[in-house]
């Protein structure tokens, strides 16, 4: 059973600073962010995780294309170092270190500043969640994630390791599409767990419907709202990077976003099927369990009416008055009995006719 918690970060902590101050919103960690370079040409291609900033940056410009992936925006100074680097707004620094963005893309004409939400099927959850900002420059770029183990990018890396299709012969807003595209189709990965979860919940709701599969219905919902909140406001960022005037997008590269946007659309129907489904499902059992209480109130009802007439007669002859004409005859125990007996019999010969048993 999903933890819906994991979706929830506090805020509180920046109330009342000023615009532009760094401050951490997410999971505290105290590693040190993790830096990977690569650095390529048609020609070459160089990889080598960094010890500090310092091994990084002489990196950036030497070659078509350097990108430089730092997994950790907790520490603070680090991000600050690269802020003042590459001549970044501050609001920009705010907005990585800040991991509850909503999805979004800002044109800062040198730059371009993506955040991005990144999804990925887990084994102890349904999904795992990540913050991912994205700066693509003239002829680098830069990704920052959370510093949850591992990514979706390891079939990028290989792409340029390799140099199979275009990547090495395109430039950095090729390597971003392809970044972008690897977000949106592990979109489909977590949708895929999410419909197989949805269709054995339908089915455990058909058969036996418990506390158990309405905990499982809401923690879905829960997450399909998530997912909705993470997808809508993507559309909007891709169709930017599609339709936009930014000098740092070639028009060969916009080609590539438009299939990307077609994917997000996809994402975004599937999660609206999920959710009108679960929402279903959750009409469906509340109807249940409401029918459930209704066919034992009829019992319950069935059975005190046949129960009243016996009562009744009981108690009249129950009463202590001394003359009762029936007390004193031979045969008024047996015909009590046959009186109670035929109209239990014809009350239920009369249920039966009405279809209520």
């Amino acid at each position: 059973m999903a933890n819906s918690r994991r979706f929830l970060k506090k805020r509180s902590v920046k109330t009342g600073l000023p615009p532009g101050t760094l401050v951490h919103i997410g999971e505290q960690r105290r590693e040190a962010p993790r830096l990977d370079l690569f650095s390529y040409s048609p020609a070459e291609v160089e990889e080598r995780p960094c010890q500090g900033l310092a091994q990084c940056l002489p990196h950036v410009g030497r070659a078509a294309v350097t990108w430089i992936n730092v997994e950790g925006v907790h520490d603070i100074e680090v991000i600050r170092t690269l802020g003042e680097h590459f001549g970044f707004h501050p609001l920009v620094l705010e907005d990585i270190v800040n991991t509850v963005q909503r999805p979004k893309i800002e044109d800062y004409d040198e730059y371009l500043f993506m955040v991005l939400r990144m999804l990925r099927p887990s084994q102890g959850e349904s999904f795992t969640s990540e913050q991912i900002s994205i700066i693509l420059g003239p002829n680098y770029l830069l990704t920052f994630q959370e510093g949850i183990r591992g990514d979706v990018f390891d079939a990028v890396r290989d792409r340029i390791r390799s140099g199979k299709g275009r990547i090495r012969a395109m430039g950095a807003d090729y390597l971003a599409y392809t970044l972008v595209d690897s977000i949106v189709d592990g979109y489909f990965n977590v949708l895929e767990v999410m419909g197989e979860r949805i269709v054995n919940a339908e089915e455990e709701l058909t058969l036996t419907a418990g506390r158990t599969t309405l905990h499982l219905i809401s923690d879905m919902k829960k997450e399909i709202i998530f997912l909705r909140k993470a997808v809508w406001p993507l559309r909007e960022a891709i169709s930017f990077l599609e339709r936009g005037d930014s000098r740092l997008l070639d028009n060969a590269t916009r080609v590539y976003f438009r299939d990307v946007y077609d994917h997000t659309v996809q994402v975004i129907d599937t999660v609206e099927t999920y959710r009108d489904l679960l929402s279903g499902m959750l009409d469906l059992y509340l109807s249940s369990v409401s029918n459930r209480t209704n066919e034992v109130m009829k019992f319950l009802t069935v059975i005190g009416t046949i129960f009243l007439p016996l009562t009744f007669l009981v108690g009249v002859y129950g009463m202590n008055f001394k003359h009762m004409p029936e007390l004193e005859w031979h045969y008024g125990y047996p015909a009590l009995w046959f009186v109670m007996l035929l109209s239990s019999i014809a009350m239920i010969l009369y249920f039966k006719r009405k279809r209520w048993l």
